[in-house]
């Protein structure tokens, strides 16, 4: 078995587990009741909404660890790099939840989602219905859809289903024929990811000629290999509405910095260095927390999911370069 069959398995295994604690059903009554509070006080849509506003958007990414980078932050503080990012003006917080190789857990997720006030996008591997319900009561905004993973039939059947829960989907492509997927599906947050998948390297080149196919009525997320402004900038001009940046916000000194850095912002650290939503010891607390908290298939070997692994194993081959 190679390690893109481990992967995809374990993100199916995971789900198994999962319903073990808590059936769909379970999620459905959770949901229901959560929506209809939502429909009484709003607002709705917050991730979408965020991505919208003039100017280029930030989508700051927590994540500890990734299949290519191994260990990217080794004490990983995750409740004060959230916080940071808020602080600094980001428009949305990703959060890995991937326990193994990406070294996340639904407890982190649920911990920086009580502290920051930012649409929060779920960023793991979804092939089931039962992880957007799941993804909802756990406060997410929006989830992550990746056509290499996902038919087109099956990517417009999940984007009802966050209608139904107000939540946005942002469809991840890496090629035209994705993208054509993407917008048959009715995708209205698409992401390209900039890698080149012979090599690795990133091709901003390519994320500009693929952006003429992307409806101009869609927002246009520009994925993977951003360092620094002049690429944001870069984006920018070629047509993104919002990028997503992970890896080179995980390794700033100065995160707070490289935001405004993004956004073309004056930064001042006496100004980002006001008070802390919460206390210094409940971020601690949260920080403590730990990848696997809360995940018990962290641990366990999956022995299941083959036919997902099959699906998957393009796409996990893209994803080593991330």
């Amino acid at each position: 078995m190679t390690i893109l069959d481990e992967i995809a398995q374990y993100a199916a295994y995971r789900i198994i587990v999962d319903k073990r604690t808590f059936t769909l059903e379970d999620l459905k009554t959770q949901c229901k009741e959560i929506v209809a509070a939502e429909d009484a006080e709003g607002p709705l849509y917050r991730f979408g909404q965020a991505l919208k506003k003039p100017g280029l958007s930030i989508i700051s990414e927590v994540k500890k660890a990734s299949p290519s980078k191994g260990i990217i932050s080794e004490d990983f503080p995750y409740m004060d790099i959230a916080g940071d990012y808020e602080k600094a003006g980001t428009d949305c917080i990703s959060c890995l939840t991937e326990p193994r190789w990406f070294m996340g857990s639904d407890d982190i997720f649920t911990a920086i989602r009580a502290y920051v006030k930012v649409p929060m996008i779920r960023k793991d591997f979804v092939i089931d219905e039962y992880q957007i319900y799941q993804a909802k009561t756990m406060g997410a905004d929006a989830v992550l859809l990746i056509c290499a993973l996902l038919d087109t039939e099956t990517i417009r059947s999940f984007i009802a289903i966050c209608d139904e829960l107000h939540m946005d989907a942002l469809v991840e492509t890496h090629d035209a024929a994705e993208i054509e997927s993407a917008v048959n599906a009715g995708a209205r947050i698409i992401g390209v990811n900039n890698r080149n998948l012979k090599d690795f390297s990133v091709d901003f080149e390519n994320a500009k000629q693929l952006r003429s196919l992307i409806p101009e009525s869609a927002v246009y997320v520009a994925e993977s290999g951003v360092k620094g402004p002049e690429d944001v900038e870069m984006l920018k001009a070629i047509g993104a509405d919002a990028v997503l940046v992970g890896e080179a916000l995980m390794r700033a000194d100065d995160k707070k910095a490289l935001i405004a850095a993004f956004k073309g912002l004056p930064y001042t650290p006496e100004a980002a260095s006001g008070s802390a939503r919460g206390s210094a010891a409940g971020r601690a607390a949260g920080n403590q927390a730990g990848p696997a908290a809360g995940t018990t298939a962290s641990t366990s070997e999956g022995t299941t999911g083959a036919a997902a692994a099959a699906k998957a194993a393009g796409f996990f081959s893209r994803l080593f370069g991330r």
